[in-house]
């Protein structure tokens, strides 16, 4: 069986982070793994608190899923200090797995900051050269990039300035900021679009951890980047559409859909 692992933060309320990721890598068919770099007291309405868990506790955890389990692709998530980022990007420069999707998470769905703001430039520097894909949401990509994307073009200068920062290639999520959502893959050659249709629903509480897993569980069950994302992006697609009116806030998407009715 294939394998995937994610190093992310924890979500309690069971929508985004690390629990997403394995619904996500379960769903799709491949072996689920996680390493918690943070705990964070979240829900759909609001982040409470964050307690980093220390560098020494996140390398003996990716220490002990590569010393003994074949890991085909990871998935990294949130990662908000520095000294986390710079643990992570060491180990995995050290394990060398195949693939290895970023999604570099700065806020919560709610708006809530999950990044200090002073690691930007550590993500910039650690982390992204070591992405095989980079999948940054808008207001991700404006930051690392350093300019305003109001155009699928500004997209695609943004995915190219992101991309000669070290990056193999950059997935930039227009979401339903531009028009219908529609996303800008680079890979250092060429562009490709993604497109599909807007989605009327608050209910989208963890979508950015949902794709960058599926593209990784895809990635690790042999397409290509291409293929991968275009299934990932399905997946997603249907999670949305049978989204869960859960909580007070952002709901969660679905991630069982093919498997279950909502209920």
């Amino acid at each position: 069986m294939k394998t995937a692992l994610t190093i992310a933060g924890s979500d309690c309320s069971g929508g985004a982070g690390v629990q997403a990721d394995i619904k996500t890598m379960s769903a799709i068919g491949v072996f689920a793994m996680s390493v918690i770099v943070s705990v964070v007291a979240e829900n759909t309405s609001r982040v409470i608190s964050i307690e980093d868990v220390s560098p020494k506790t996140i390398a003996d955890q990716i220490d002990a899923v590569f010393e003994d389990i074949s890991v085909d692709a990871v998935k990294v998530g949130m990662l908000s200090s520095p000294d986390c980022m710079k643990t992570v990007a060491e180990k995995l420069t050290q394990y060398k797995p195949k693939h290895i999707v970023i999604d570099p998470v700065m806020y919560a769905k709610n708006g809530c900051p999950l990044m200090q703001e002073s690691a930007i430039d550590t993500l910039i520097k650690t982390v992204i050269p070591i992405a095989t894909l980079l999948t940054p949401n808008i207001p991700e990509a404006e930051k690392i990039s350093g300019m305003k994307i109001e155009t699928v073009e500004d997209m695609k200068t943004a995915a190219r300035k992101i991309v000669e920062l070290g990056a193999k290639a950059v997935l930039v999520k227009g979401g339903h900021y531009i028009g219908d959502a529609r996303d800008v893959l680079y890979d250092g050659k060429e562009y490709r679009e993604y497109v599909s249709k807007r989605i009327d629903t608050k209910n989208t509480h963890g979508t950015g951890c949902t794709l960058s897993s599926a593209i990784a569980s895809y990635l690790a069950l042999g397409e290509s980047l291409d293929s991968a994302v275009e299934n990932a992006k399905s997946y997603v697609t249907g999670a949305i559409e049978n989204a869960l009116e859960l909580g007070k806030g952002c709901g969660p998407t679905h991630h069982f859909f093919k498997y279950y009715k909502n209920s």
